[in-house]
């Protein structure tokens, strides 16, 4: 059990151990989805299909022209040859409704495909397993974490002290937390499912394209690796700029308060992104918390910049109670694990 606040800041580089893209790859996907000029030749993906599709009935739902959001996004196509991700694009062209349309539209249609194609399926392949196998992920080693020591009776008490900010569209821990309670606990999948919807606290930044049909709240419901949306609108509704944030009242602020609760930050896959700092660093932490980063295959000048941004961002004044990892996140989960349990 996780017995103090712990607050754990998932990005990219996290999802990537289920296979998931991360902010190159994805950008690389939406690019090439967008390349119209192959649609209706013999170079024509199903992807472009799709995204083709996908657009003619936003076009006809929202009234708009289909050209115009066909050039959107080449507009978008073209970006991506000097941005490095798909939320910079739309931050860049946050005052185009075209743009904003077909980029969050786009980041729906590749999420949920991602889900669809990563190892971590819809359900076990075998009964009594987990949706996906093996130990060598991080959300295998946070569930452990969480259950380890816990009385069945006390299930509910497994998220008292956990927070997480996901900065990744996609679904996973929400799908498969409540798995290992059902596996750890013995409870029912629904019952399992009912107290992550409860108790566990997570804010995506970004957004997500809906939510998993046992969820609560009053999103579209989009089913794990969905591919056909009848509410595809709506869904591509649920996704969320930058600026968008920013302007939501209360979101910043819930969104810090998540952060500095926790005594323990843990940088999970985190790739540092100014668009991201910007959010989770609204003001320096007046608090000192212990901080773990995992920073896999980072030279030592990539190090020191870390470093120096949590100490001038987040005003964390001792340089001790950071601790930069040569690990990838489920490494670190694993041999932390001691001292995240304490």
């Amino acid at each position: 059990m996780i017995r103090t606040k712990t607050t754990l800041v998932v990005g990219a580089g996290a999802s990537c151990e289920l296979q998931f893209p991360d902010g190159r790859e994805f950008l690389a996907r939406i690019s090439a989805g967008f390349d119209f000029q192959r649609l209706g030749t013999s170079l024509e993906t199903p992807d472009i299909k799709a995204m083709a599709d996908h657009i003619a009935d936003i076009a006809k739902k929202a009234r708009v022209k289909k050209g115009a959001l066909m050039e959107a996004g080449q507009t978008i196509r073209s970006a991506a040859r000097i941005s490095s991700s798909i939320d910079s694009i739309l931050e860049q062209h946050g005052d185009n409704p075209m743009v904003l349309a077909v980029g969050k539209l786009a980041i729906a249609h590749y999420t949920l495909d991602a889900e669809a194609h990563s190892p971590l399926g819809e359900e076990p392949k075998d009964p009594g397993d987990l949706p996906v196998r093996g130990n060598e992920n991080w959300l295998f080693q946070l569930a452990r974490a969480l259950v380890n020591g816990v009385p069945r009776s006390e299930a509910e008490r497994c998220f008292d002290n956990l927070s997480i900010i996901c900065f990744n569209y996609d679904r996973s821990i929400e799908h498969y937390l409540p798995w290992t309670l059902h596996m750890a606990f013995g409870m029912t999948l629904t019952d399992a499912r009912a107290l992550v919807a409860e108790k566990l606290k997570i804010i995506h930044p970004y957004g997500t394209p809906g939510k998993l049909e046992w969820q609560s709240g009053k999103m579209p419901v989009a089913d794990w690796g969905a591919g056909e949306l009848e509410n595809l609108p709506s869904v591509v509704e649920q996704i969320h700029t930058l600026s968008e944030r920013k302007e939501e009242r209360g979101f910043s602020r819930q969104m810090f308060a998540e952060v500095v609760q926790g005594k323990r930050l843990v940088f999970l896959g985190f790739g540092f992104d100014p668009m991201n700092c910007s959010m989770l660093f609204e003001a320096p932490f007046e608090h000192n918390p212990d901080v773990l980063v995992t920073l896999p295959r980072a030279s030592d000048t990539q190090r020191a910049a870390v470093m120096r941004l949590l100490k001038s961002q987040a005003g964390i004044k001792d340089e001790g109670m950071i601790t930069i990892e040569d690990l990838r996140a489920w490494e670190l989960m694993r041999d932390y694990a001691p001292f995240l349990e304490s």
